[in-house]
């Protein structure tokens, strides 16, 4: 959800490194002027974006970046519909207290993410370990429940090396395999980032060039079974992170993807928010935000710049405002916009996973009843990843939770209710759990033990969740509630080609990359790409000037 979100539980212990990509010789579109043009003088070029998440907030923070150091003037207005920015990485506030943010999209990025390491550090942010937070109270971190039983465990320890003793006695040389996969993975995808390869034209000549398609034409299972690892290993455990991360099993998602979920090496994120970068970005970037202003319609005119006509939450008034290049940077077709004249050829409409985020506090802990253990002598893994049993082949169908019926439960911390409205003071237990539809209540009375006669013991104090089917929850028993139903991110078929990243003279689109790989970084990625892009058809000879502004940066 991406994307993007791209929403991750750290398998830390498990590998280390990788991230993905792509890379390509410069290539051409149906678009490209093959006349360089020289950079504008006189009046500021006027740039609109249309989103404000991780891919607008990159196009235009890069835009400033290299119009600063081509001494090219420009005007940049981003567009956004909702009230805020960070797109699919957002979060909401616990107890409805403004002091306690919670991550409600994209949770984690890692060190192979280059963009957002170092948007972070220029901005000063507070950057924390993923689990930064957790309460650490199970004998276990990490379990994977395929519905009947836990297929594997990780023990919460601070030797390292014990759990990685623990891989390779159970999974044989298959940990090794899969961790040279991934470096060797990201090798190539840190060439998107330099010239000659940046910026790249087109992602079907990217994935092409450094071999990225032999892992984008195939599924998980295919690409895994190619490079020799292990049926056991491929479904317990990169199966159980393909499923967290995008909701989808080996059978339908791509091979390319399927190695992004094993990227853990660094996983991190910002204390109160990750949005706080595209934020930055936005702020530095100088560029005219309007928040809660949908673009309804974008007009090419005959000497291709844009007209476009936009309204502002609350008003009937349409306003129109011309700009000499517009990008495209949320998926194409969740916006509404209305392109005309009618272009050649449109994004592809994708199927999206629609994923439920429920994020609750409890003084429970989840229940060892509900794992088919007893109440004592087992100890419930903070994290818990579901995968599919031994013997279930749902092939490549979209509704493959399997027995297990959500894909992920964390507990993500500890705090304490308002005082006010709780009276006990005792610090709950809040939990982030992903399933592919809304939790009923008998899910989270089983989840955490609830006896039904307490359901709704205290009707004076029974938490209310408009339109929750977990309303009546006594508030002693289930303190607080927030649900998130999100497109987060496309079904990740295998394919060899991608979206056009230029759909007509002076029009982008970022979300090209969607399909490629849907992540925070990538999208952010694509942004800078975008940016060069267009200071590119300015400057001549821009991928050599290019080289000068990498070793100033």
């Amino acid at each position: 959800m991406s994307t993007q979100p791209a929403i991750s539980i750290c398998l830390r212990t498990l590998f280390v490194y990788l991230l993905l990509a792509s890379n390509a010789p410069l290539v051409l579109s149906q678009w490209q002027n093959p006349l360089q043009k020289e950079p504008p003088v006189g009046q500021p070029k006027k740039i609109a974006i249309i989103g404000a998440g991780a891919g607008g907030a990159s196009t235009a923070y890069h835009l400033r970046k290299y119009a600063d150091f081509f001494s090219i003037p420009l005007n940049i207005t981003v567009f956004e519909k909702a009230n805020y920015v960070g797109g699919r990485s957002t979060t909401v506030d616990l107890f409805d207290d403004p002091t306690q943010p919670v991550e409600l999209g994209a949770s984690i990025f890692v060190n192979a993410n280059k963009n957002l390491v170092r948007a972070a550090k220029k901005f000063g942010l507070t950057v924390r370990e993923a689990n930064h937070g957790a309460p650490r109270e199970s004998t276990h971190s990490l379990g994977v429940w395929d519905g009947h039983k836990f297929v594997f465990l990780q023990r919460s320890t601070n030797f390292r090396w014990w759990n990685i003793f623990r891989l390779l006695w159970q999974y044989g040389w298959a940990p090794m395999r899969t961790q040279s996969v991934m470096k060797s993975t990201i090798e190539k995808f840190l060439k998107l980032y330099k010239w000659p390869y940046f910026p790249w034209k087109s992602l079907s000549a990217v994935a092409q060039s450094t071999g990225l398609a032999a892992a984008t034409w195939s599924t998980g299972a295919e690409f895994l079974r190619d490079h020799h690892i292990s049926e056991d290993f491929s479904r317990e455990v990169i199966q159980a992170s393909t499923r967290v991360n995008y909701g989808q099993n080996l059978p339908l998602i791509h091979g390319l993807e399927t190695m992004v979920c094993m990227a853990t090496d660094g996983a991190k994120f910002i204390e109160g928010g990750n949005w706080q970068i595209f934020q930055g970005m936005i702020d530095v970037s100088k560029a005219n935000l309007s928040l809660q202003t949908e673009v309804k319609e974008v007009h090419r005119n005959d000497d291709d710049t844009y007209t476009l006509a936009y309204k502002t939450e609350g008003s009937n008034v349409t306003r129109h405002s011309d700009f000499d290049q517009v990008v495209i940077a949320s998926p194409f077709q969740f916006t509404g916009i209305k392109i005309s004249p009618s272009l050649d050829y449109l994004p592809d409409k994708a199927p999206y996973v629609e994923l439920h985020v429920t994020l609750l506090a409890s003084p429970h802990k989840v229940s060892p009843r509900f794992f088919r253990f007893p109440e004592k002598g087992f100890s419930v893994p903070e994290v818990i990843l579901t995968t599919l049993p031994n013997g279930l082949d749902l092939g490549a169908r979209r509704d493959g939770v399997g027995p297990a019926g959500f894909w992920s439960i964390s507990t993500i911390k500890k705090a304490r209710p308002p005082t006010a409205s709780y009276s006990s003071g005792e610090e709950h237990y809040i939990y982030k759990i992903f399933s592919p539809k809304p939790l009923n209540t008998q899910f989270v009375s089983d989840l955490f033990g609830i006896p039904e006669m307490d359901l709704y013991a205290d009707h004076n104090t029974t938490l209310r969740v408009s339109g929750s089917e977990l309303s009546g929850f006594s508030a002693s028993e289930i303190s607080w509630v927030h649900e998130k139903k999100w497109q987060s991110y496309p079904y990740l078929y295998p394919r060899a080609t991608f979206e056009d990243i230029k759909l007509a003279p002076n029009l982008w689109y970022t979300s090209a990359i969607e399909n490629f790989i849907s992540t925070m970084e990538t999208s952010a990625l694509s942004g800078m790409n975008v940016a060069a892009l267009i200071l590119s058809e300015w400057i001549s000879e821009f991928e050599v000037k290019l080289k000068k502004y990498e070793e100033n940066s």
